[in-house]
Formats: C-alpha cells, sequence, structure tokens
C-alpha cells in the first residue's frame, strides 16, 4: 500500500506540478528508523554506546534536526512513490520544495514540477510502408572476426633489431619536470606498443628505430587538458631505457588453429560458425532498426508538440546514461570529456536530434496504448516477470505479489503495455525495400537527420523512462544540530 499520496497540476511546456503527502504514520516510522541510526553514535549516560532509544534520541537532538535526517534518508524513495503514484512519464530532472516540517501526526508536504512526456495525437498508424533492409552474407566481416582471434592468440618474440612502428618495447623510464623527478613518472619493465597511443603524444614515435640497450632522451608535453593538473600543459624529459624489442606474431590460420581458438576441426567449420553467429546478430540488428523506422514513421503522421526545454533535457539524460555506461567500463567523465575535447553541455547539443526522436517514439507509443485499450492481463504479467523471476530465485507469484505490494506492478504493467504497442506497430507495418517506401505526409516535421555523437548513446525505440532520478537536493536548509 502506497504511504503517498498525490494531486497533479498540468503545466505548459510538457510540464506538471505534483503536490505530494506523506501519511503521517509513514513520517513516524522513518523519524524512528533516523533516531536509532543517530543513536548509534550518541552518548547518553546512563545507556550503552548504540542502545540509546529513539525518543531519548528525539528528546536529546530535538524532533526538527530528527525529522530532518529522516527527510534525507527518506526523500528519495517518498520522491519514486509519488512519481509512480502519479502515473507520469517524467522527463528531465525535478524540482522539489519541501515544506515546514510537521507536527507530530500531521503528514509531511512536498511538490515536486517536472517535464512529462509530450502528448501525441495519431495520425495513420496501422500499415505504414517502411523500408526494412535484408541481411546480407559479408565474408569480409568473418575475416575480421578471424584476424580478431588471431591477434587474441598471437605471441610476442624477441627480436634483436631496431624497433618499428606496431613492435613492443620493454623498457625502464624516469621522467622529469625542470630536472626534478615528479610522483607518477618513473616505471620499469613497462611493455609499451609503439603506435597505440597510449602515452603522452610524441613519446612513442621517439622510440622507433631503438634496440635493446639502448638509452634515449624523450622530451614531450603534458597536454593542456591533462588529467593530472599539476602536470598540465609542462614540458618534460624521460629517460628511457629499452630492454628488449618484440614483434607479435600471429598464428597460422589453420585446422590448429581452429582446434585452438574454438574447439572446431578445421577452418572452414570455425567459419561456418562465425558466419551464423553474425547472422543471427544482423538479424536483431535489423529488427531494431525496422521497429525504430516503423515508431519514427507512425511519429511522422502524428501531431506531437515537443518543447526545446524537454528536449534537452532528454539530451541530458542520454548523455548521463552514456557516461555511467563508460564509467562501469572504467572510462571517467572527466576523461571522456579530455578524449573528445568538450564540454557536456557540447555533447547534450549534438544529443538533441536523437533526444527529439526518443519523446516522439514514446508519445506515438503512449497513444497506442491508449487508443487501443491495451492492458496486460495479469497472465501476461506473470510470464514478462518470468526471466526476472529466474534470475532473482524466486517464483513469477511470489515476485507478482511483492511488486503488488511496493507499488511497482503498475509500472512494470505499463511497460509491458508499451512493449505491447510497439509489437502492434511492427506487426501491421509494411516493409519494403529501401528507396521504394512512400514518404510520410508528416503532420510535424521529423527533427533533422543528424545523428548524434557516439556519447549519445540511442536508448531502445520503445522502452519508457522506467522511473525518475531521485532527487539530490531540495530546496530545504537542513535543520542545524543542537549544541
Amino acid at each position: 500500500m502506497s504511504t503517498v499520496t498525490t494531486t497533479i497540476t498540468e503545466l505548459p511546456q510538457s510540464r506538471v506540478r505534483i503536490e505530494a503527502e506523506v501519511a503521517p504514520t509513514e513520517v513516524e516510522r522513518r523519524m524512528q528508523q533516523a533516531a536509532r541510526k543517530l543513536g548509534g553514535n550518541l552518548k547518553v549516560p546512563g545507556f550503552r554506546k548504540g542502545k540509546v532509544p529513539p525518543p531519548v534520541v528525539i528528546r536529546r537532538l530535538g524532533r526538527d534536526y530528527v525529522l530532518d535526517e529522516a527527510l534525507r534518508e527518506s526523500l528519495g524513495g517518498w520522491y519514486s512513490e509519488a512519481i509512480d503514484a502519479s502515473g507520469i512519464a517524467p522527463v528531465g530532472e525535478p524540482e522539489i520544495n519541501v515544506g515546514d516540517l510537521p507536527d507530530e501526526g500531521s503528514p509531511l508536504a512536498f511538490s515536486i514540477e517536472i517535464g512529462v512526456r509530450p502528448v501525441a495525437k495519431l495520425g495513420a498508424y496501422k500499415g505504414v510502408e517502411v523500408a526494412r533492409r535484408e541481411p546480407v552474407a559479408d565474408e569480409a566481416a568473418i575475416d575480421a572476426e578471424l584476424d580478431g582471434l588471431r591477434e587474441r592468440l598471437a605471441k610476442l618474440d624477441t627480436v634483436e633489431r631496431a624497433a618499428e612502428h606496431g613492435d613492443f618495447v620493454v623498457m625502464d623510464y624516469l621522467g622529469k619536470i625542470d630536472g626534478d623527478p615528479f610522483p607518477g613518472g618513473e616505471g620499469r619493465d613497462q611493455l609499451l606498443e609503439l603506435g597505440s597511443g597510449r602515452l603522452i603524444p610524441g613519446f612513442e614515435e621517439q622510440l622507433v628505430g631503438a634496440q635493446a640497450g639502448d638509452e634515449r632522451l624523450v622530451e614531450v608535453s603534458f597536454p593542456d587538458e591533462y588529467g593530472a593538473e599539476h602536470l598540465a600543459g609542462k614540458p618534460a624529459a624521460f629517460e628511457v631505457t629499452v630492454t628488449e624489442v618484440k614483434t607479435k606474431v600471429l598464428p597460422e590460420l589453420d585446422d590448429d588453429f581452429a582446434a585452438d581458438a574454438a574447439g572446431f576441426d578445421t577452418v572452414a567449420e570455425l567459419r561456418e560458425d562465425i558466419a551464423k553467429r553474425l547472422a543471427e546478430h544482423e538479424a536483431e540488428t535489423i529488427e531494431r532498426e525496422f521497429e525504430r523506422d516503423v515508431l519514427d514513421a507512425v511519429a511522422d503522421l502524428a501531431e506531437i508538440e515537443v518543447p526545446h526545454d524537454l528536449v534537452h533535457a532528454r539530451a541530458h539524460e542520454i548523455l548521463e546514461e552514456t557516461l555511467g555506461s563508460l564509467a562501469r567500463q572504467g572510462l571517467s567523465r572527466e576523461q571522456y570529456l579530455q578524449i573528445t575535447g568538450q564540454t557536456e553541455e557540447d555533447l547534450a547539443h549534438e544529443a538533441e536530434p536523437e533526444a527529439e526522436r526518443s519523446l516522439r517514439r514514446e508519445a506515438v507509443i503512449a497513444a497506442v496504448v491508449e487508443a487501443e485499450g491495451i492492458e496486460p492481463s495479469d497472465a501476461e504479467l506473470h510470464e514478462a516477470l518470468a526471466p526476472t523471476a529466474e534470475r532473482s530465485k524466486t517464483t513469477t507469484d511470489k515476485l507478482f505479489k511483492q511488486l503488488d505490494a511496493n507499488g511497482r506492478l503498475t509500472r512494470v504493467r505499463r511497460e509491458l503495455a508499451n512493449r505491447k504497442a510497439a509489437e502492434l506497430l511492427v506487426e501491421h507495418a509494411k516493409p519494403v525495400a529501401p528507396g521504394s517506401e512512400k514518404p510520410a505526409a508528416a503532420a510535424t516535421k521529423k527533427p533533422a537527420a543528424s545523428k548524434p555523437r557516439a556519447a549519445a548513446k540511442q536508448p531502445a525505440a520503445t522502452k519508457p523512462k522506467a522511473a525518475a532520478k531521485k532527487p539530490a537536493a531540495t530546496k530545504r536548509k537542513a535543520a542545524d544540530k543542537p549544541v
């Protein structure tokens, strides 16, 4: 049962205001939790550390202070509950205002202003003609996969000659700035591929032609945007000793390689397996492209007003998703911005065309759900939840009841309805050969076709914004801790 009730007011420019109230019992429960947590570090005569009862903590620190601490801990969850209860599809960062701290037995009130998915007035949405390409057998792609396998199984052999571009050198080095060594500027037995671009521009080139035993003075300048600020833009000299020169030796493409690389008897069998996997991947890619293009064609025939502020907010969401994905792969936000030479605002601006397209797709999907009266049954929900239940080592019935109890089942039902709407559009679309489709008589002009850079990762064509971001902060100031 939800502990947050909401009232929604529509605002101009695809925005809404949500007035939310948290039930007094929930406020009290969260305040008791906060008091127990605060009591863990509180020293009170007559009580062991960590054993101070919540009422004593509240008397000692003051009700407002403990309640404010509860608010810090709980507002994110209450915000998510309010969004779920309102049934909106949020876009962008919320503006949250919290009212005065409530008296005992009173609800806590807060308001949210946020952008929402635009509304589409559908035109024709069944039977649109959309280009669909056919998969092609690409021998070059198979060769590229084989080359990648050979690269992964390559060996490095030591050679008695001067290092060439593409060779590897093993080196010791000591870096100095103004004649003094600097932290992080020293290394031993470092393996470096010449031409890899791993080191400061100009460093690797000065080692081409070096042989084992050579000592070289490599003079470079750190880039102005270098990650370590104390080195940025400064000239440096590295005393380098090359201890070995190695060259990469690729394995022969023969039956022995097929066995070692993938357990096949022959290269022909290995090629056949690669071709099959590439074909499956290509088929999935074509399906995603076709669905995306069907949604775009339907959006072209619909009337949809998409305010620029909403587009810009979605562009930032796309950028954050991309930066988060890169961070999980080990590339930080700062490193990526340094590589691209752009600011976050630059990248968000480049993502705006795709951001607008994604909003238009989501708008037509929601409109089709309403027009077709799509409402997934409990049986369909159970089927959709089965993979998640299996991963969580539980049953679909238990997961269903758990989602229902915490108020998240409505969101899952809405996502499944959106999925079914997209499938309906694809099912009724008419695939035609590229170049032969009829031009859509768009009621609303399609945004410019310029693609965002790789940084602006395209969201799945039919995936709604399942949940808004939790707020980072509110406009209330925290209560002062009593002395």
